[in-house]
């Protein structure tokens, strides 16, 4: 992909949200036998990593909005990977807690991700690779800081 001209598969949005999906999709398939897609098991990821958060954090900690994080939880609790437990300071939130099988899944698919992670690493040097990130996550710092100016 290069990076003159003004078309739209030259707008960073644009570049992100297809190499998203790509990456998307390579997680999900080599997911597929866990029966989890990769937002599941992002969700499922924050909540095995501390236990006890509520849908609010655990929405911030995924990069999910409430909506989608509320039908992501309820999957994950269709399945018996995580339950729910009414908070004591606040009785009508809930605190989503991981159970033994969810922890399990976990500790399974991880390197899973983790290869997904090294096979992307194969096109790029690892200093191209933490720039990336870097910039990434500046990106993602400035849209917030945008939004909520907004």
């Amino acid at each position: 992909m290069t990076t003159n001209g003004n078309g739209l598969e030259h707008s960073i949005g644009f570049a992100m949200g297809v190499t998203y999906r790509k990456l998307s999709n390579l997680l999900q398939q080599r997911l597929k036998e866990y029966d989890i897609t990769p937002e599941q098991w992002s969700v499922l990821y924050q909540i095995g990593r501390e236990n006890g958060l509520i849908q609010k954090e655990i929405a911030e900690r995924s990069g999910k909005d409430k909506p989608t994080t509320t039908r992501i939880l309820d999957h994950l609790e269709r399945k018996g990977l995580i339950y729910k437990k009414t908070g004591e300071n606040d009785r009508r939130s809930f605190l989503v807690n991981i159970t033994d099988k969810g922890r399990l899944l976990i500790q399974e698919t991880t390197p899973i991700e983790q290869q997904v992670a090294e096979d992307i690493k194969q096109c790029v040097s690892q200093e191209e690779y933490d720039v990336l990130m870097e910039l990434l996550l500046r990106i993602s710092n400035h849209v917030n800081e945008l939004t909520d100016r907004e």
